[in-house]
């Protein structure tokens, strides 16, 4: 069935579990297969293509956040863009982000009708930290569903551990999925056919894991299909709980339900389109990217305006429910809608959970950096699930790769900076962070 499609690698594991080391260690391995790379990350500064070592390999970049439901799309015209020079790579690896269920992921591979028929999806592959693993597994969703929908689990940092600990650990990662294969790693050292070509996915597997595996997820909460006249019509919000809210509005055949498959597929698509900021009075665009509406006038209506290019049937995609803001459409009076449909609201990450990336011009001094890294670790390890920074340390032609995983961390010299602007980007991704401290802390780093 997956005869002459491109087979797909889904990279997961936890924040910190050893992904991008795995990954570099495929693209410099000599197994002849030539690989283009997607990466996705949480992070206010995109810093993983930088980590991702120099290779004949081509690297996309996924939007910032989520690889879910929001940025579904993202994936889906990266993945068309790539058949456009298919001869030239015969595998794709997808990173996803340490807060990402790959099920959304993996859902790609079979809702969408140009995807499933060009891709394969071949194994998802989980990395786990066996050092840190503990102290996510029991509160973190996305941390399961990683352990169970892996057909290959790599136990790396093996080295951190006792094998008594080692022992009991798979114990418990075969008890969440007695089907993958579990291999031990130290800094993700594992053979390449182990994770590359293996055919592992299994459909009725994902299926009895999760039920509602090939029902989509959506970014929108509520599409409503108007039958609207030419001309200028308004859309009027009251406060609500969020202070934006992402809207989509498309063209739509005549008759159709705004929620059928191939309509909210379309608005997927148009969702991964980076968001036109738009305030009260500015203008929905139509069928071009997400508008997203600035909706913090406290105790006033908030009025968009929707010019119709022509008399048609058009759909409304809110990322929230209508009720919470009092949405309606206006033209002469309240239009309703001809057919609406409610969307369970998608994948949620823990909203304590955060990134704040700095970045500094400028030399920073080793020492300074080791004695403020060590004094933040201490005091807040627990809560800085990750960081991860490329560094311009003083007296170092070369660029400095920094990374830390709760309590530990190390770096390590990387390539020259060569003809690269000399910068430090730093970016921390953990629970309840102070953004003001933390830029503080890095710029006394400064040399």
């Amino acid at each position: 069935m997956n005869q002459g499609k491109i087979p797909v690698t889904v990279l997961t594991g936890f924040l910190g579990a050893g992904k991008t080391t795995l990954l570099n260690r495929i693209l410099t391995e000599n197994h002849g297969k030539r690989i283009a790379v997607i990466e996705n990350e949480f992070g206010e500064i995109g810093i993983d293509q930088a980590l991702v070592i120099n290779a004949d390999e081509e690297v996309f970049e996924m939007n910032n956040g989520c690889i879910c439901c929001t940025v579904r799309g993202d994936l889906i015209r990266i993945l068309g863009s790539l058949m456009k020079r298919k001869d030239k790579f015969d595998h794709v690896l997808v990173e996803t982000t340490g807060l990402a269920d790959p099920g959304p992921v993996a859902q790609t591979f079979f809702v969408d009708d140009d995807v499933r028929e060009l891709f394969a999806l071949d194994a998802i592959v989980t990395l786990v930290d066996a050092k840190h693993i503990h102290l996510h597994l029991e509160d973190s969703s996305e941390c399961k569903e990683q352990v169970a929908f892996a057909d290959v689990i790599v136990l790396n940092k093996t080295d951190l551990v006792t094998e008594r600990e080692l022992d009991a650990l798979e114990r418990r990662l075969r008890g969440m999925n007695t089907l993958a294969r579990v291999l031990r790693a130290t800094n993700a050292d594992v053979p390449i056919a182990d994770v590359l070509g293996v055919g592992g996915f299994d459909l009725d597997r994902a299926l009895a894991q999760k039920p509602a595996f090939l029902e989509p997820e959506y970014p929108f909460e509520w599409a409503g299909a108007f039958d609207l006249e030419e001309g200028d019509h308004e859309l009027a919000l009251e406060p609500g709980p969020d202070e934006t809210m992402d809207v989509v509005v498309l063209p739509l055949e005549p008759a159709v339900d705004p929620g059928a498959r191939e309509a909210a597929e379309r608005a997927v698509r148009v969702w991964a389109e980076p968001p036109a900021p738009t305030a009260p009075g500015e203008r929905l665009g139509v069928g071009e990217r997400p508008s997203r509406l600035a909706l913090r006038a406290q105790g006033t209506t908030m009025r968009f305006r929707l010019t119709v290019p022509k008399r048609g049937r058009y759909g409304l995609y809110l990322q929230h429910l209508p009720s919470e803001f009092g949405a309606r459409l206006w033209a002469s009076g309240v239009v309703e809608p001809a057919a609406s449909r409610e969307f369970a609201a998608g994948h949620t990450h823990d909203e304590q959970v955060s990134s704040v990336g700095i970045h500094l011009e400028g030399a920073l001094d080793r020492e300074r950096l080791t004695r403020w890294v060590s004094e933040l670790l201490r005091e807040k390890g627990a809560d800085i699930f990750r960081m991860k920074g490329i560094l311009n340390l003083r007296g170092l032609d070369s660029r400095f790769v920094f990374q830390g995983v709760h309590m530990l961390f190390d770096g390590r010299e990387d390539r020259p900076w060569g003809s690269e602007r000399r910068a430090s980007d730093l970016v921390f991704i953990g629970r309840n962070l102070d953004r003001e401290q933390l830029t503080r802390g890095f710029q006394r780093c400064l040399a």
